[in-house]
């Protein structure tokens, strides 16, 4: 699971972080440094609320442990 914040896209900013369980990376080519991550917004309890797919920067991204907290390293893809 991330946070995404404006450090990933700006459609995310301070006041919409939002939290993200990926469930698969598209493997399309893009812009390198960026990603497109298909998964659930999830809410506070960890339940899952719409499925999306977004263009996130990698450096950009928060991973957080199942309960929500910021927790060091991790890659994508």
């Amino acid at each position: 699971m991330v946070k995404l914040t404006a450090a990933a896209s700006v459609q995310f900013g301070d006041d919409r972080a939002t939290l993200f369980r990926i469930i698969r990376v598209d493997p399309r080519t893009t812009y390198v440094g960026w990603v497109w991550l298909i998964g659930y917004t999830v809410d506070a309890r960890g339940q899952a609320i719409e499925r999306r797919e977004v263009f996130v920067q990698i450096a950009g991204l928060i991973f957080v442990d199942p309960a929500g907290r910021s927790r060091p390293g991790g890659s994508v893809g």
